[in-house]
């Protein structure tokens, strides 16, 4: 655990610095509170603070309250260190953010027993926090695939559709779906399916850039977000993936099959008017027509999706079981 000391006064620094080195603690020690904030806000910061209450330029209470204020990711636990003993002065370093304080002269024992109580409470906000991230991840990712889940990735999609508005740039819209993916289920199980959906993703996610995007829409379908991607290049990022996922046969609990995917894709820059329910619809009367054309191929959204989509005469539903 790494401790930092903030002390102008050299013999009380030396004196406290060897105490704690003793103890088996990493000691980072400074002069001042300048000096102390720059510690705290760095990306390796002591996750303790031995602050003395009076220090040139900031003193203990003031970095109490920068600190507070600015709320790092991860909690620092601070000890005021004070000659101070009025319940004024108390409750004034209290209040500015300090979990605790010591009056000097502190007994060595006193002070070892009181980073004991730190180090148990930065645990508990370790495993709070550790809890909360694995609530959110769950929240927003597929359970079996570990991509975005279906609220997740159409949220990023309106987000994303927003920004390239915004910054007059495309974005390229897929949406991927398994051929023949029934009958993997009937023929082998659903854990070779699930293994196949699992490999699938895999190979998605190595084929795009880290800041693409990639969710589960449905049941086996995907739907993969391309920024500043325009026609050409989403069409190009659609021959990837399909290469990808086709390029050799997927093991599975069942032995190694051979699985292909069908795409749908559109470029918003080419219909900068429409919604993000009216470009799914054209992207998925995309991916119907690559299905009809023999599967394992990808087609773009034209003029005559987009008139579907304005003025529908097919009904598609969002996991397609017409497609299959």
């Amino acid at each position: 655990m790494k401790i930092l000391i903030a002390d102008d006064e050299p013999v009380s620094r030396r004196m406290l610095q060897r105490l704690l080195m003793k103890w088996g603690y990493e000691v980072v020690s400074v002069t001042d509170g300048k000096a102390a904030w720059e510690q705290l806000s760095g990306s390796d910061a002591p996750r303790i603070a031995l602050l003395d209450w009076m220090m040139p330029g900031q003193n203990g209470v003031d970095v109490c309250r920068e600190m507070r204020s600015h709320r790092p990711e991860l909690y620092i636990y601070i000890l005021l260190l004070t000659a101070k003993d009025a319940k004024e002065s108390v409750v004034e370093g209290l209040e500015a953010g300090a979990d605790d304080y010591l009056t000097k002269p502190f007994h060595p024992q006193e002070l070892k027993a009181r980073l004991r109580v730190g180090i148990r409470l930065l645990n508990l906000e370790d495993t709070l926090v550790e809890a909360r991230e694995a609530m959110r991840f769950k929240a927003t990712h597929d359970a079996l695939t570990g991509v975005w889940n279906r609220g997740t990735i159409l949220e990023t999609l309106d987000r994303e559709i927003t920004r390239s508005r915004r910054e007059r740039a495309s974005l390229g819209v897929l949406i991927g779906d398994v051929d023949h993916f029934k009958s993997v289920n009937d023929i082998y199980g659903h854990l070779t399916g699930d293994d196949v959906l699992r490999e699938l993703t895999r190979r998605m996610q190595a084929s795009v850039r880290p800041y693409d995007a990639i969710g589960r829409y449905g049941g086996e379908e995907f739907l993969v977000l391309l920024p500043g991607c325009d026609d050409a290049e989403t069409a190009a990022k659609a021959e990837q993936l399909l290469a990808a996922i086709e390029q050799q046969p997927m093991e599975t609990s069942s032995g190694p099959l051979r699985i292909t995917i069908s795409l749908g894709g559109v470029a918003i820059a080419n219909w900068p008017d429409d919604n993000a329910n009216q470009l799914l619809q054209m992207i998925d009367a995309a991916l119907y027509r690559a299905k009809e054309e023999g599967r394992n191929r990808a087609v773009m959204a034209g003029a005559a999706e987009h008139e579907q989509a304005h003025h529908p005469t097919l009904e598609f539903s969002s996991t397609g079981p017409a497609k299959k």
